[in-house]
């Protein structure tokens, strides 16, 4: 389970900035509210670091209440177009575990 959920962590990360901008804590903070895709930090900020490097995240410095300035991540275009890459593939994906997952009428005959 651990190995699925880093494999979906890039889709998981462009599917959260998709709404706006985030930083990296309210991220993992978000992830850990779901059980199936539950992960740490160790496993979200490598990808944001990757995702930035390869210029599909944008990152600036905002204040923060208490402590060091916060690092906000939002999708850039290059970003937007991976989703729309990885949500056609993540679609074509269900589309198919569907199709093994229901046999067709002539799979079940004896």
């Amino acid at each position: 389970m651990t190995q699925l959920r880093k494999g979906l962590m890039e889709l998981c990360l462009l599917r959260l900035l998709r709404g706006g901008e985030s930083y990296g804590y309210e991220i993992v903070r978000r992830l850990r509210s779901l059980p199936a895709l539950a992960v740490s930090e160790s496993t979200v900020y490598p990808v944001l670091a990757r995702l930035r490097a390869e210029g599909f995240v944008r990152v600036r410095e905002a204040p923060s209440p208490a402590g060091p300035p916060r690092r906000v991540f939002s999708l850039s275009a290059r970003g937007r177009a991976r989703l729309a890459e990885y949500n056609a593939h993540w679609n074509a994906v269900i589309a198919d575990l569907d199709s093994i997952s229901h046999p067709s009428p002539k799979e079940s005959d004896p």
